[in-house]
């Protein structure tokens, strides 16, 4: 497997402003391309599987259109009591997401795919973020969902921001992997690819 160039162009496929913000930390340059990916479940897909297989996708998609550029793509979603969550999308079922997390400990997985096609690099990782939410009473989260406005976010809430107060306890490998990228396994496999950090 060949390295890449520290001078490969790095692309981000995605169009969330969360991710590019997080990339930015690792100070190098970048640009962003927004996948087309189908983002549904196969049958009976278990959410580690599904947001590894996606960020794989999201990443392949670009890096097939761009060959010769190291390509990141990334997925997150959260699970609870089962069941997997996404993002929102309406304010109303960010508020209904919230009411069920209420004194529920939520899984976040966030995965993170590095893919070139030239040299035929790829690198994989997956991190969980247990998120324990304490008691929310309805009148907070009608006014959290407004404050904050997380209905672009899995799991209806902004770590970063106003969302931190919801939370009673919060344990990950990466903190960053929460907002939406994990900058501490991208930046062991930029490494590997050839990419240059301090």
């Amino acid at each position: 497997m060949q390295l890449q160039s520290p001078h490969s162009k790095l692309i981000l496929a995605s169009s969330s402003p969360y991710r590019r913000l997080l990339l930015k930390q690792l100070n190098l340059p970048f640009d962003t391309q927004s996948p087309n990916v189908d983002e549904s479940a196969l049958p009976g897909e278990a959410i580690t599987s599904l947001v590894a297989r996606l960020a794989r996708q999201k990443s392949l998609a670009v890096a097939r259109q761009f060959p010769a550029a190291t390509v990141i793509g990334s997925d997150q979603l959260a699970e609870c009591l089962g069941e997997v969550v996404g993002k929102p999308g309406t304010a109303d079922k960010a508020i209904r997401q919230l009411q069920k997390f209420s004194q529920q400990t939520v899984s976040f997985h966030t995965a993170v795919a590095i893919h070139c096609v030239r040299s035929d690099f790829l690198f994989e990782r997956c991190v969980v973020t247990k998120v324990r939410f304490r008691r929310l009473e309805d009148d907070e989260i009608r006014r959290y969902v407004k404050a904050d406005d997380p209905v672009d976010c899995a799991g209806s809430f902004k770590s970063e921001a106003l969302g931190i107060s919801l939370l009673d306890s919060m344990t990950s490998d990466d903190p960053t992997a929460i907002i939406g990228l994990p900058l501490i396994d991208l930046s062991h496999g930029l490494r590997k690819a050839g990419f240059i950090l301090p």
